[in-house]
């Protein structure tokens, strides 16, 4: 597994070695001893999500508070998304700082977003399918989101040619200014 490291310590980009032939493929999407090492801790993941997007969802940025702040490592088996991450760790020096890459099913690479951060992704294909694997599990009680354009935070999401289509606590969600963080 190839690890890259962020512009914000502690996101890493990881990509995995593919083998593939005329046949189709293989990798290992996972492996816990190589995750470990990659982070340099360990990291024990409890729940396993899936969803599917059309082409100009805009899903986020979404976190947990504590007790059941969660970290995610997620990848896209089909389609493909540009995937934000937005440190809100007070105290870090890159506090409001965000990082983003377009992740994809082909590349197979995966991205992952240690507790203390907010996260969210715009699907950039019809029918895409965005897997994350998470450190705690839901709760209503915890779930937090930030406005996905708060200028503020300043992120450049790719140009899909209109609006993105939002959940409605995500069109209603505050700026960072005023909202609850680690």
């Amino acid at each position: 597994m190839k690890v890259e490291r962020t512009a914000i310590a502690d996101v890493l980009v990881l990509e995995p070695k593919v083998f593939g032939d005329e046949r189709g493929f293989f990798m290992e999407s996972f492996n816990q001893k190589a995750f470990n090492a990659a982070v340099g801790h360990e990291v024990i993941f409890v729940q396993d999500n899936h969803s599917r997007s059309a082409k100009g969802v805009l899903r986020g940025l979404h976190y947990q508070l504590a007790p059941h702040a969660q970290g995610k490592l997620v990848r896209v088996t089909q389609g493909a998304v540009f995937d934000v991450d937005v440190d809100i760790r007070r105290g870090s020096p890159t506090f409001g700082n965000w990082f983003g890459a377009t992740l994809d099913a082909k590349s197979q690479r995966q991205m992952w977003i240690p507790p203390g951060f907010a996260h969210g992704f715009l699907a950039l294909e019809d029918d895409t399918h965005f897997l994350y694997k998470t450190t705690d599990y839901y709760a209503r009680d915890c779930e937090r989101t930030i406005a996905w354009n708060d200028p503020a935070i300043g992120i450049q999401w790719p140009a899909l040619g209109g609006a993105p289509l939002l959940a409605a606590k995500d069109a209603a969600a505050p700026p960072l200014a005023e909202a609850e963080v680690f």
